[in-house]
């Protein structure tokens, strides 16, 4: 056995120096200049490598740790002596994360994480997550019902995706557990109302970036009777993929039909016996934290903590974006935060201009005093015990912590190598007009895939695009349309891309293994894709209205996965195991 694990472990190495060689000596050859030019395709190999790694080995952290050692090994490359060019690639791995956890927003973002955490493990404990599962169990007494609670509350948490993915999962978790739901559909639902609402919402963390690059991009074009925000609230309607995938979410709870892995997720979900205790393999979760025994179960040990973090992210957003504005020298925007700063265009200049990682952060730590004040204020844990759940939650999201570092990692070196640039190069070139909306979301949809940022795609293609739309269509609906694709584009990689800080959060949130959420939720996120694209962007494209694409869309939606998918019911479980 040892001498077969020997054989397999020499045979991977000497595939991988073969490799290194190779890749060495087509770079070598190549000629001087920026990087997308230089490296060409080979741009496309950290993030390829790292996602078919993956999918094949089903480890995240070595699959990533792989993708970023490629993409500093290309950068490193000067002659064929691998063994330097490897040296230097594994230094630079040490500087790239270390950058990425010195990055302010980063650092927040980890640690708002590691608070929430905290919180989480507190109110199981103080057997809120429990009272808050029964009470959701006596109304969500069916899949069907515990799917759509869950989708409701996504749309509720609407402020921000990473807040979205990081408190409904764990919420819902033990309902979708006890009536049999899979975990990968609950990843799936929590990852599905995270960006994809969070880039509708006109009150949201994204809010700021999406305004400011659409007023740039007009900007450029001379267009300046129109605001980033009018702009903005035009494109809501022609989000097609983002509003496409809340009507594939509620028709699949309906329905309960599904196709693809998630078929098979459901049905093994389903045939788990009473009381069964859920395993995922690599799944970092609170499983294995219970209520301290013999206290009375309370919802409000859920919804106090819960409702501290919701409310006191808003108010921190507006704090910090009124603050902001008040310390910098735009006249105007200081002038309305004196005279009028409660007023619609107070609270959103305000939220545009919000730090969200500290606002988050600031949250989650007013959150965490509540929690552990209400834990000792009741007599259920004393001050040193209730420290020492907090922090044993914080330990739970540590992994998390380490995948993001590494995502981020990659997606510093991929923009390094310059793969964006590349794809954007290749894909950009003379087509006919109605097709230019559904080559923008395309174009997006890959960028954003391979690099697992909406919002790097985003600053990437909008300076491109209103261009581009303008000058194949000069018409202002033609352009608003080829906005949306960016901005929707953008969020389809984000939602499924096994490298997105969302896709890892969701599948955190939900105790799921990381992979198997990539794998049951891509083919549902593709399906949705190519409906918007040919019920959608297409038709846009030729001048066809948004409330007539909708509807159809959603009856194809229905027949879609009515032709592809399978019900999966208990009595259709029960009859397969009789027979």
């Amino acid at each position: 056995m040892n001498l077969n694990h020997n054989m397999k472990l020499g045979l991977v190495t000497a595939i991988a120096i073969i490799g290194l060689f190779v890749l060495s000596l087509i770079i070598t050859q190549m000629p001087e200049g920026e990087n997308s030019v230089r490296f060409g395709i080979l741009t496309l190999l950290p993030p390829l490598i790292a996602i078919a790694l993956a999918f094949i080995t089903k480890e995240t952290v070595l699959s990533l740790f792989v993708g970023v050692f490629v993409g500093e090994f290309m950068l490193c490359v000067n002659d064929l002596n691998i063994i330097s060019s490897a040296v230097n690639a594994f230094l630079g791995i040490g500087n790239e994360v270390i950058a990425c956890m010195a990055d302010p927003w980063n650092a927040g973002i980890i640690l708002q994480c590691l608070l929430i955490g905290g919180v989480i493990q507190l109110i199981t404990k103080m057997g809120g997550a429990q009272a808050l599962a029964n009470t959701f169990s006596k109304r969500a007494n069916t899949p069907r019902k515990a799917q759509l609670i869950t989708w409701f509350l996504g749309l509720c948490v609407f402020f921000d995706d990473y807040a979205n993915s990081l408190i409904i999962g764990p919420i819902m978790r033990p309902v979708m557990d006890k009536l049999k739901v899979s975990r990968e559909k609950l990843a799936f639902i929590v990852d599905a109302t995270a960006a994809p609402i969070a880039g509708l919402a006109i009150i949201s963390t994204w809010i700021g970036l999406e305004v400011s690059l659409i007023a740039a991009g007009f900007e450029s074009i001379g267009i300046t009777n129109v605001t980033g925000f009018g702009v903005f609230l035009q494109t809501i309607p022609y989000r097609f993929y983002n509003i496409f995938i809340l009507i594939f979410i509620v028709i699949s709870a309906l329905t309960l039909y599904e196709f693809g892995p998630m078929k098979d997720a459901e049905k093994k979900a389903r045939k788990r016996k009473e009381n069964e205790k859920v395993i995922e393999a690599s799944a970092p979760g609170f499983d294995e934290v219970k209520p301290v025994e013999g206290i009375k179960l309370s919802i409000w040990n859920a919804i106090i903590p819960i409702g501290t973090l919701i409310v006191g992210a808003l108010i921190a957003f507006y704090w910090s974006g009124y603050t902001t504005i008040l310390g910098g020298e735009d006249a105007a925007l200081i002038q309305l935060m004196h005279t009028a700063p409660l007023s619609f265009n107070g609270i959103f200049e305000a939220l545009a201009a919000s730090d969200a990682s500290v606002a988050l952060f600031q949250a989650a730590l007013l959150a965490s005093i509540v929690a552990i004040v209400m834990a000792v204020g009741q007599k259920i844990l004393t001050i040193e015990d209730a420290i020492s759940e907090w922090i044993g939650g914080m330990k739970t999201i540590v992994i998390t912590g380490v995948i993001l570092l590494l995502a981020w990692s990659l997606g510093g070196v991929i923009g390094e190598v310059g793969t964006a640039d590349y794809l954007v190069g290749v894909l950009k070139g003379a087509i006919p007009a109605f097709v230019l909306p559904s080559l923008i979301f395309i174009l997006g949809a890959l960028i954003s895939f391979a690099t697992g940022t909406a919002y790097g795609t985003m600053s990437i293609l909008m300076p491109l695009a209103i261009p581009l739309a303008w000058a194949v269509c000069p018409d202002m609906t033609f352009t608003v349309v080829c906005t949306s694709g960016v901005l929707t584009g953008a969020i389809f990689g984000d939602h499924c891309s096994p490298i997105s800080d969302t896709t890892i959060l969701s599948s955190m949130g939900s105790s799921c293994n990381h992979i198997n959420h990539v794998q049951t939720q891509i083919y549902y996120a593709i399906f949705v894709a190519i409906v918007a694209i040919v019920f959608g962007y297409l038709p846009a494209g030729l001048g066809v209205a948004w409330y007539i694409s909708i509807p159809i869309a959603a009856v194809v939606l229905y027949v879609g996965l009515r032709v592809l998918g399978e019900k999966v019911d208990f009595d259709e479980v029960e009859t397969e195991e009789a027979t």
